[in-house]
């Protein structure tokens, strides 16, 4: 197309060619510089398995890699795609008013537009988030997480549960109950949790876990199931957990 016309690759100049190409693309981010932002670019690939929130933007973005299933399929009853792709558009949204996106408002910019006595009672609940998780200790390898670090992170992962399960509850006053699932003795409000905890099954070796417990502003998939569900007192009610166990303690932390 006619933005690649400035762009003169070799074939065996590889390295010129990188340089090239990091040149280029300088260039064309000097040529927006004043320019008023174009919300409609997409910056990720369709076919990522991820999705996104841009504080500059104020804009959320799912590519089509995610609308497949554990996340999302047509066949799938409700409950399991609230709880899936559900949770993750709540969680995209809580990113704009996490301890980095509420710096940033309705256009993107970077600016204070809560009154001070707002910011105090939120960083008073934020800090409630960080001392919760810096409690976990990813078992495989003894080290507890970074709740400072993951904080952004988990306040959405806690919002995004919650508003995408008063969403779901607020489909089936509108459409009435789902039928249960054939063979399996769950009611819809446990599935909707179930699929949930199923996103983030996965298996890391050690040393990876290590790399991602020191940089990584997600906590590891087993905390980011056990985080938000102990918070939580619509999985509380769904399961029947006792108060004071561990997936229902008494004190629980929110923000949104």
């Amino acid at each position: 197309s006619f933005c690649f016309q400035q762009l003169v690759v070799q074939e065996d100049l590889f390295l010129v060619n990188v340089l090239t190409v990091l040149k280029f693309e300088a260039s064309k981010n000097l040529m927006k510089l004043r320019q008023p932002v174009n919300k409609d670019k997409w910056m990720t690939e369709p076919a990522v398995v991820n999705a996104f929130y841009n504080p500059n933007k104020n804009d959320i973005v799912f590519p089509a890699g995610i609308l497949q299933p554990l996340f999302y399929s047509h066949y799938f009853p409700k409950s399991l795609n609230y709880g899936g792709i559900g949770v993750v558009i709540g969680h995209e949204i809580t990113h704009g008013f996490d301890d980095k996106g509420r710096q940033f408002d309705k256009d993107g910019n970077l600016k204070q537009w809560w009154n001070n006595g707002t910011i105090e009672r939120f960083r008073e609940r934020a800090q409630c988030i960080v001392d919760y998780y810096s409690s976990y200790v990813l078992e495989d390898i003894g080290l507890n997480v970074n709740g400072k670090m993951t904080q952004g992170e988990n306040i959405a992962d806690n919002g995004g549960l919650k508003q995408s399960y008063r969403a779901y509850k607020k489909w089936v006053e509108k459409n009435g109950k789902e039928p249960l699932l054939p063979g399996i003795r769950l009611s819809h409000d446990q599935l909707f949790f179930l699929n949930f905890a199923q996103i983030w099954c996965g298996t890391m070796r050690p040393e990876d876990a290590l790399t991602k417990i020191r940089s990584s502003v997600h906590s590891p998939g087993p905390i980011r199931v056990l985080g938000p569900l102990s918070n939580s007192y619509d999985f509380a009610r769904a399961y029947n957990c006792p108060v004071g166990s561990r997936m229902n303690p008494e004190k629980k932390c929110s923000v949104w």
